[in-house]
């Protein structure tokens, strides 16, 4: 029987930490939304430089045939 009651002890210690912890969590300020946001335009542009580089390598073997 002790083991189980202090099984029940671990599990709810444990539960109580996890519900401590998560309440913890910063919220996101305005310098880390903009940087997110920079990260995003950085992002696409550069797929669009590597679609832009497909194209001139499409159009380069093009020419060569």
């Amino acid at each position: 029987m002790m083991k189980f009651e202090k099984y029940v002890a671990t599990t709810f210690a444990m539960g109580i930490l996890v519900a401590a912890l998560s309440g913890c969590q910063k919220q996101e300020g305005p310098e880390e939304h903009a940087g997110k946001e920079v990260d995003k335009a950085v992002e696409k542009t550069g797929q669009q430089i590597e679609k832009a580089g497909d194209k001139i390598e499409d159009a380069a073997k093009d020419t060569k045939k």
